[in-house]
């Protein structure tokens, strides 16, 4: 079954490549600076690269280069710096945005390896990591000493730390615990011209300007991370959740406000929809209500005095709501039941449609119930269907539109209903992504969020970090700009010839 996630719109990533006689030659310098084993140009093993998570955007690069070390990354960036090549940094390849996608005439650098946990320091609540380490490794090693590591996107068991904090991942605890820039209080980064730099530190703040702020979500558009140093938090005495079927999609969104309103933080609050249930269902039996038109996972933890006030509070929330069955888990095996139909959600929409686009925009929790109305008539206009899975407590949906990829204009119905959905979020009060990034799916749509003045302050900054536009060229952007990122265009001195124009 081919679960196709996005549809397939070329992207803007440098062209083909011109000079196949440059490429080898800048694999060859690479082999004999890093070694033959850590550099890859036959294009059958760079075919493994061609893509991140949202797989119809497709390029395969030049060189693909195997990090085994910093210092790998160090040299490679020297070089790329040296020779007026682009690069892009990845790790596990789960983004959902296009943020990892190599450009045409460029270096990938591949740090899945880099996969060492440096240091555990549990009186200080600290853990260092390279970038290549998997997100739930952390709290793996963590939970020894009582501590967790709270960023838990629902790739968490193989997405990487570098990857989280080029894209600010979140995951559903962080209506509670914030997101990665809310974790991470230090980053060793590459920048852009091969020089090493350190960015925070271990401790919770730092005087003079938030460049590690900056870094964090700038999907790699400023440098590549090499080291992280993120901070744990203390396991709760007692987390218990609970699974509350609804007959109307109204319903389970007026809850999740009235919770919040009600002076209550519960540690997640998940929604679903009837068709991403009965996907669920379809892929791992999880159980939940039959019938149930919207469901909520509900799950508070702290202390267990606290915990069993505020549970009963929420249960007659739910219940002025007209829930029709509330569940509760009543041990962690129950509890890993109803996350697992939540966190296969993206996965299980394949049991019951051959393609599929996800997309991820914010709005006000206070909107929930007018959005999902206007996303429904919008989807029943375009004649496709919409599984909704969402982080209901911050207003982080994932809409999940459903198509046939062999009928001829489905992909590009889907993708406009997409944008039309992101469209939606900026008028009511939001934003273009909650946590899978701009990447190259987005760029398009950061004007209809942000003024000219506002994206060239944006580049401002990133010319600052880059100002030949090597570092992950084409992402997040609408256009090339400022320090003229243009396509075949990479050398300090060629960006600012006026005589090339602006070229898209």
């Amino acid at each position: 079954m081919n679960q196709q996630q996005h549809a397939p719109v070329p992207p803007d990533t440098g062209g083909p490549v011109h000079d196949p006689v440059r490429a080898e030659r800048l694999a060859a310098r690479l082999r004999a600076a890093l070694g033959p084993g850590k550099v890859l140009s036959d294009p059958a093993q760079l075919r493994t690269y061609e893509c991140d998570g949202l797989a119809v955007y497709r390029v395969r690069p030049a060189v693909a280069v195997l990090a085994g070390e910093r210092d790998d990354v160090v040299r490679t960036v020297r070089i790329c710096a040296e020779e007026g090549v682009p690069f892009v940094a990845r790790g596990s390849g789960t983004g959902l945005s296009g943020g990892a996608v190599p450009v045409a005439d460029g270096v990938l650098i591949v740090l899945s390896r880099l996969r060492r946990i440096l240091d555990v320091d549990p009186d200080n609540a600290r853990v260092r990591v390279e970038p290549g380490v998997i997100n739930l490794w952390v709290t793996r090693d963590a939970a020894p000493h009582g501590q967790a590591y709270a960023p838990d996107p629902s790739s968490q068991q193989v997405c990487s730390i570098g990857g989280n904090v080029a894209e600010n991942a979140g995951g559903a605890h962080c209506l509670k615990y914030g997101f990665t820039v809310n974790h991470v209080t230090g980053a060793e980064v590459v920048l852009p011209d091969g020089d090493v730099v350190h960015l925070g530190g271990t401790a919770p703040e730092h005087p003079g300007l938030d460049l590690l702020g900056a870094f964090v979500g700038s999907e790699g558009t400023l440098g590549v991370t090499t080291e992280v140093t993120v901070r744990t938090i203390q396991a709760p005495e007692t987390v218990r959740t609970m699974l509350v079927g609804f007959h109307t999609v109204e319903d389970a969104a007026g809850t999740v406000s009235d919770i919040i309103a009600a002076g209550i933080l519960p540690a997640a609050i998940e929604m679903m929809d009837a068709l991403a249930v009965e996907a669920a269902e379809a892929a791992v039996q999880c159980g939940y209500p039959e019938g149930a038109r919207a469901v909520l996972v509900v799950e508070l933890d702290g202390p267990r005095v606290e915990v069993d006030a505020l549970f009963t509070q929420v249960e007659e929330i739910a219940g002025r709501r007209h829930a029709f069955e509330i569940r509760i888990a009543a041990d962690d095996a129950e509890r890993a039941l109803m996350w697992r139909g939540r966190k296969s959600a993206f996965a299980a929409v394949g049991r019951i449609s051959p393609a599929y686009y996800v997309q991820d925009g914010v709005i006000p929790r206070t909107r929930l119930p007018d959005v999902l109305t206007e996303m429904g008539r919008l989807a029943d206009e375009a004649g496709v269907r919409v599984a909704n899975v969402f982080h209901a407590g911050d207003g982080n949906l994932h809409p999940l539109i459903l198509f046939d990829d062999k009928q001829p204009g489905a992909a590009e119905a889907a993708e406009e209903l997409g944008m039309a959905i992101l469209d939606l979020c900026v008028d009511a009060g939001g934003s273009i992504t909650g946590e899978h990034g701009v990447g190259l799916e987005k760029k398009g749509k950061m004007t209809r969020q942000f003024s000219a003045d506002d994206l060239d302050t944006m580049q401002l900054v990133r010319c600052a970090f880059d100002p030949a536009g090597l570092a992950n060229p084409g992402k997040q952007f609408p256009t090339p700009r400022l320090c003229g990122e243009r396509p075949g265009v990479r050398t300090a001195a060629d960006t600012h010839d006026p005589a090339l124009g602006e070229v898209f």
